[in-house]
């Protein structure tokens, strides 16, 4: 029978501060960005604008669940696919700057595409630690390509 890995509170925190730290620093550096964005076209299906620090906060947190869930494992299988993660943040980190701040809408769309490989990737690499790891990131996925739906649809209403 396998020993049950005990839960690390410090861990299990560290790793949940790190993607809800990327995702605060990134939206307080566009904020003014936002009221320019809801003052443009939006394709239909635009949730209203209360909806997307909720469900960034819910995600992020799945993803710091996740990350945990692969780090408490060994470094040889963790340490490449925390590599992945990290860089997938950071390309998370950057499109908001993108989209809110410079209003490159094609730009950000295809730094989305890039994104959402790399969060695929990660994603298989979490799912064959940890079976629960890779589920936690299926809703990240998923709103991904709602945001690209929603990026390309800003693009096509605002050239």
């Amino acid at each position: 029978m396998a020993k049950q890995k005990r839960l690390s509170w410090t861990k299990l925190l560290f790793y949940l501060a790190i993607p809800l730290a990327v995702g605060t620093v990134s939206g307080l550096l566009v904020r003014e960005g936002f009221s320019h964005f809801e003052a443009r076209p939006q394709p239909a299906l635009t949730p209203p604008p209360w909806v997307f620090p909720v469900v960034w906060t819910l995600l992020y947190s799945s993803m710091g669940v996740a990350s945990y869930l692969v780090a408490v494992n060994s470094p040889l299988k963790r340490d490449p696919a925390l590599s992945i993660y990290f860089l997938q943040l950071l390309f998370n980190f950057f499109w908001p700057l993108l989209f809110f701040g410079l209003e490159a809408y094609l730009g950000a769309l295809l730094w989305l595409a890039a994104l959402f490989l790399l969060v695929l990737y990660t994603t298989v690499c979490f799912w064959r630690i940890n079976t629960a790891a890779g589920w936690l990131m299926l809703p990240y996925l998923i709103w991904l390509l709602f945001a690209a739906y929603l990026n390309f649809g800003v693009y096509l209403l605002n050239r």
